[in-house]
């Protein structure tokens, strides 16, 4: 929460247009400080955009073929993949006709959201970071999002949720939550902490 959210997400990830100039990034007890984008997403670490891109001319179900082929190494086995995709849009109320659409290409901002959470799902990474995930959506599409990412984790898995609004907080059990503040976490609490920002606000953080 506050200064420096999204920057230290696209650190972790080594997003190229962003600079580490000293410490580490460790996952798993391995330095993942040098290894490139995509090879950080094999070892299981997922980002959620906060202004998911389109891709024209690239369907939903292609880019999300493509994309489990290349994070699992294996061959997409292609019923029981519709059979996943299916699945998972009924739980997220998703449109079934936005698989063949180009991959966010005149969606809304819910659909764009819920996609992510979708591709989450699918990927079934160990680290799912969201950034703001929850931003311009209304409390139907939190409480959506909110079901997806109660329908991921588990005790083998963990999601980061980087947010200015506790809402999406209200559906989730969260445990941990931090305040970042010009790159350096100055509060750590549980589901309590953000309840009390919620009623008071960040101005005591700043």
């Amino acid at each position: 929460m506050v200064h420096g959210k999204t920057t230290t997400a696209n650190a972790i990830l080594n997003n190229p247009a962003y600079k580490k100039v000293n410490g580490s990034v460790e996952f798993d007890g391995e330095n993942i400080n040098d290894l490139k984008t995509d090879e950080i997403a094999r070892k299981g670490i997922f980002m959620s955009f906060q202004l998911p891109e389109e891709i024209p001319g690239v369907s939903v179900t292609n880019f999300l073929k493509y994309a489990k082929n290349k994070v699992t190494g294996e061959p997409v086995k292609i019923f029981q993949f519709k059979d996943e995709l299916k699945k998972y849009m009924e739980e997220l109320n998703m449109n079934p006709k936005n698989m063949e659409r180009s991959l966010n290409v005149g969606f809304s901002g819910g659909e764009k959201k819920k996609n992510e959470i979708l591709q989450m799902l699918v990927l079934n990474p160990k680290l799912a970071i969201l950034d703001e995930t929850d931003s311009g959506l209304d409390v139907d599409a939190i409480k959506t999002v909110s079901k997806g990412i109660e329908m991921f984790k588990n005790e083998n898995n963990a999601v980061l949720i980087i947010t200015h609004n506790t809402k999406i907080l209200h559906s989730l059990n969260v445990d941990y939550v931090h305040v970042l503040v010009n790159g350096k976490i100055v509060k750590t609490g549980t589901q309590e902490l953000a309840s009390e920002i919620e009623e008071n606000g960040y101005g005591m953080y700043k």
